[in-house]
């Protein structure tokens, strides 16, 4: 027997749906012209992305064979101890901004060495929720665009994950303590 939420939250999608269909009807929209001249826009759009998806996956695959990503935790572990984050969450901040299928592989790792109900478990956990992967995200939407020179964008997009690790580090200490 599926509670009250479940049957409420099972029906939101084809609710949805409906109504927007009754919206396009009452509008005289012609759904299937629209909706293959929408799946026509987002070919085009997929085959204007390829090459920043596949510069940005070579690029994060060149920082991680090359040895840099070990090298910065050496370096910034120090500041981050001080901090209050563990040395083994470092990885996931440096790779996040990155690739998600990367950090999540961190993740993984932290959860099987340390556990999940460790502190440095717990921490990753909100930390992947926490943050985003900013550079695919700018190298997505800057590039569906057409900006080449997007100036303050990633600066404040680095701020932003910066701040969203911060706050994971409080939101954990603050629910599940050191």
């Amino acid at each position: 027997m599926m509670t009250a939420t479940a049957q409420v939250t099972a029906l939101i999608v084809p609710a949805l749906v409906v109504v927007a269909l009754l919206a396009a009807l009452l509008r005289k929209v012609d759904v299937f012209e629209e909706f293959v001249r929408g799946a026509g826009e987002g070919v085009k759009l997929s085959l204007q992305l390829i090459p920043y998806i596949v510069a940005i996956f070579v690029a994060v695959g060149l920082f991680r064979e090359s040895g840099v990503l070990t090298v910065l935790t050496q370096w910034l572990s120090p500041v981050l101890t001080w901090l209050g984050f563990p040395v083994d969450v470092l990885p996931l901040m440096i790779i996040r901004p990155f690739n998600n299928a990367a950090a999540m592989g961190v993740v993984a790792d932290i959860l099987s060495t340390r556990g999940p109900d460790s502190f440095s478990g717990r921490l990753a956990s909100v930390m992947q929720g926490s943050s985003e992967t900013t550079f695919y995200v700018l190298t997505v939407y800057l590039g569906a665009v057409g900006i080449k020179r997007s100036l303050h964008a990633l600066p404040l997009c680095l701020l932003g994950d910066l701040i969203g690790y911060l706050a994971a580090l409080w939101a954990t200490v603050l629910f599940f303590g050191r």
